[in-house]
């Protein structure tokens, strides 16, 4: 076939690049239209014309092996793909002016229910969310129109020097390569690339390390700092985690966006306080693994990791020294593998959305149907309705949820009048910068008031002079614009307890990492605690020194998969770039001599962070708590990639249902317990579990899966109809009267429920109790044959 090729074609595929370039550039317009800045727009549209370049030079090709196959299929692909392109470009403008930050390689951190969960969070879903996808290919198509009708009037060559000159200058001008000005979609790109490029870096050399695990040093060499601020009291403490959602330090004390947390403001002058404190990660994912356990991160976050390596953490610890152990929040503790972690070190209960139970409210749902789960006040209810008083010591975790997208919570126009009272006593200009927060500042005064109400009612319990709380951020929130990278990780740091003999405010840097080293130095020398002779922390405990100084090295994870920030003495190394921190936690941009130690050290922990979390090299010594859960061998495993391929869990979930009605029940059992490995709360997969046990005979197996069904998800009524039926079948009366009692008592109303109660009532013979159940239901069902035929067959 001869190749038609004219200069013509050429025009119709320079338009439809120049198209997607002015698209490019009318999307950054849209995107500081609202804070136009000259210099960084200029630097935006230079970033533009660079990605729109390379995106025609790659796609030329393409262009013309299409073109070859059928003259008009080129451009109609190219123009399709364009499209594509320009909604993916604007896609990530969106995420970026919800977030204040681009989205990179965290997109292959998260799967894809985490991120449908977060999204929903944050969007109400409704027409005119998707009406700028509709409008921009066509807007697209419109450019490529008008370029078509008066391009002839442009030489063409002078349109490619111009787009190759505005393309190139990008790569020599200074200053045009920071995140904020970039292209969304060249910085998504670039960004994969470099976490990709890191990870093959950091999995080099791991055989250097003088010890087979690096992290395991002497318990003595953590030293005690705690104890000089407490009065010490033969009785072990209890010790509370408040970890408040989004709570930085810009929004407390003196930050750029305070006065709006009044009573931790007022703790600061009657805690321990530190004004220079850092997550580890810039997401609720990293502080549960740093916080209580002080561990690496692992590729995606610790918890991500899958088997979980071999650790011990603060809540082991605490548990072999006769401590119960708790957790409370109010979403699902399977988010982000945070049940996994949990049940991996021992924890005595988890209280979750799935077990609040009648009497407390959820927050309501968003225009997308959307709910996070029940909001703060009613998770520090449900924590003091749980806690027992008795003389075993506790550790409480208590994650909170609320200071998050989409911020609605209760009375929320009474908050909203208090914040319109705090900014009438601002200045002009500040009212200006926090008028389009108030919904957020509402959410940080209902957030804050919360745990003054939690600490007042817990301040009336009798152990309440016996106990350390500590409350801290989980990292900044992300909605509100941060002055810098570093802003990202700043949270307050408090120690409070009625046991503090004195108080003190801290300027020297400590993080997240430091907190379980120090609290166990602390409890291990003053309480009869079982001697611990090594320890593997990665932080190295609390800095106690008032003035300013940073004597760690601190890795910070700014979102799943990116490890790009790091503190060093009072260097912060981020993206490449190098600055000084001051004492006021400001930074400056700086260019000296110390920038290869820095690098080289963040480079070397990223190797240690590979080889400990790969070749599981934290300890040898984790403590045995561990639930035990599903392991396959390569044929099973084999057969679960094969089916699985493509599939989430949901998706998995109807599959292994499928093979069961089919009979294929053990292809279905390995599918359930491939789901459970990862969700250990997902309800409908282990009832179908339990059923699928039951229907082949192994009723004991059953009814072992059903009862943890329960336990973990107590309000979820099917659990309960199959294990009934369990019990049926295997001549357990009295153990299925038992067990609809208790569904009853926690008000599952399913009119089944009643049916296989009276059934069983009638089995064993308790006509009463059985007319009884059945009189109510045909008040309610009085057409249904079923029930009628039923009732006229028992005895009185």
């Amino acid at each position: 076939m001869e190749i038609k090729f004219t200069y013509k074609d050429i025009l119709e595929y320079l338009y439809a690049t120049i198209s997607l370039i002015l698209v490019f550039c009318l999307l950054s317009l849209i995107e500081v239209f609202k804070n136009f800045d000259t210099l960084p727009f200029a630097y935006k549209i230079l970033n533009d014309f660079f990605t729109g370049t390379v995106i025609g030079l790659l796609f030329f090709p393409l262009y013309l092996v299409l073109k070859y196959m059928k003259n008009s299929l080129g451009i109609i692909v190219i123009k399709v793909l364009f499209s594509v392109i320009a909604l993916i470009q604007l896609g990530l403008i969106g995420y970026s002016l919800t977030t204040h930050i681009n989205l990179g390689a965290d997109l292959l951190g998260y799967s894809l229910s985490d991120m449908y969960t977060t999204v929903t969070a944050s969007l109400s879903i409704s027409f005119l969310l998707f009406l700028p996808f509709i409008v921009l290919p066509l807007v697209y198509l419109g450019l490529n129109w008008l370029l078509h009708f008066f391009g002839h009037k442009i030489n063409p060559k002078i349109l490619l020097v111009v787009i190759f000159f505005f393309g190139s200058l990008t790569l020599i001008i200074a200053g045009s390569n920071k995140p904020a000005t970039q292209n969304k979609l060249n910085f998504l790109l670039s960004d994969i690339i470099r976490a990709e490029n890191d990870k093959s870096l950091a999995s080099q050399g791991n055989a250097t390390f003088k010890k087979e695990y690096p992290l395991e040093q002497s318990a003595l060499n953590t030293k005690d700092v705690l104890a000089p601020f407490f009065n010490i009291s033969k009785e072990k403490p209890n010790v509370v985690f408040i970890i408040v959602e989004g709570l930085g330090s810009d929004f407390t004390d003196d930050g750029d966006y305070n006065g709006f947390t009044p009573y931790l403001d007022s703790l600061t002058s009657k805690s321990l306080y530190w004004e220079n404190f850092v997550s580890n990660a810039g997401r609720t994912f990293g502080a549960l693994p740093s916080l209580i356990g002080s561990l690496p991160f692992g590729e995606n976050g610790f918890m991500e990791l899958n088997p979980l390596p071999k650790h011990n953490s603060l809540i082991s610890i605490l548990k072999s020294n006769g401590y119960t152990t708790n957790y409370f929040c109010g979403d699902e503790s399977s988010f982000d593998r945070k049940s996994n972690f949990l049940e991996y070190n021992g924890i005595d209960k988890i209280i979750d959305i799935n077990k609040f139970g009648p009497g407390y409210v959820k927050t309501k749902e968003n225009a997308g149907g959307f709910s996070w789960g029940y909001p703060d006040a009613e998770i520090y209810r449900k924590t003091l309705a749980e806690l027992k008083d008795n003389k075993q010591p506790r550790l409480d975790i208590i994650m909170t949820l609320t200071n998050h997208e989409p911020f609605d919570f209760p009375s929320k126009k009474a908050y909203l009048e208090k914040v319109e009272g705090i900014l009438k006593t601002k200045s002009y200009f500040e009212k200006n910068k926090l008028n389009e927060y108030k919904d957020i500042f509402a959410c940080l005064l209902y957030t804050d008031n919360s745990i003054q109400n939690f600490m007042e009612a817990y301040a009336k319990r009798p152990d309440y002079a016996n106990t350390i709380f500590i409350i801290t951020g989980d990292h900044r929130l992300i909605p509100v614009p941060q002055k810098d990278n570093l802003s990202r990780f700043h949270v307050p740091f408090y120690i409070y307890s009625p046991m503090l003999k004195k108080t003190a405010k801290f300027k020297s840097i400590s993080s997240h990492s430091d907190v379980t080293p120090s609290l166990v130095s602390f409890l291990t020398n003053n309480y009869k605690f079982n001697p611990l002779e090594k320890t593997t922390w990665l932080g190295q405990g609390l800095d106690t020194v008032r003035q300013f100084r940073n004597v760690h090295s601190i890795p910070l994870m700014r979102y799943k998969g990116s490890i790009n920030d790091y503190i060093y003495k009072d260097y912060f190394y981020s993206d490449g770039n190098m600055f000084k921190i001051d004492e006021n936690f400001n930074l400056s941009e700086t260019d000296n001599d110390m920038t290869e130690t820095v690098s080289s050290s963040f480079m070397d922990f990223k190797k240690l962070n590979s080889y400990l979390t790969t070749k599981n090299k934290i300890t040898n010594a984790a403590s045995s708590f561990k639930k035990p859960t599903y392991t396959f061998n390569a044929e099973e495993f084999s057969t679960i990639k094969k089916l699985t391929k493509g599939l989430d869990r949901d998706q998995i979930f109807f599959l292994a249902r499928d093979l069961a009605f089919k009979k294929e029940r053990e292809k279905a059992r390995l599918l359930c317990n491939y789901i459970l490995n990862d969700l250990p709360n997902y309800g409908d997969v282990r009832t179908l579990k339990g059923r699928t046990l039951a229907w082949d005979g192994d009723y004991k197996n059953a009814e072992k899966e059903l009862l943890e069904v329960i336990s973990r998800t107590p309000f979820y009524g099917d659990s309960y109809l199959a294990l009934m039926d369990v019990y049926w079948w295997s001549g357990q009366n009295k153990k299925a009267v038992a067990i609809g009692k208790q569904a009853l008592g926690n008000q599952i109303n399913d009119a089944e429920l009643g049916y296989k109660l009276a059934q069983a009532y009638n089995r064993m013979q308790n006509f009463k109790d059985s007319n009884r159940m059945m009189d109510s239901l045909l008040a309610l069902y009085p057409k249904n044959n079923e029930y009628s035929n039923f009732k006229k067959s028992l005895k009185k």
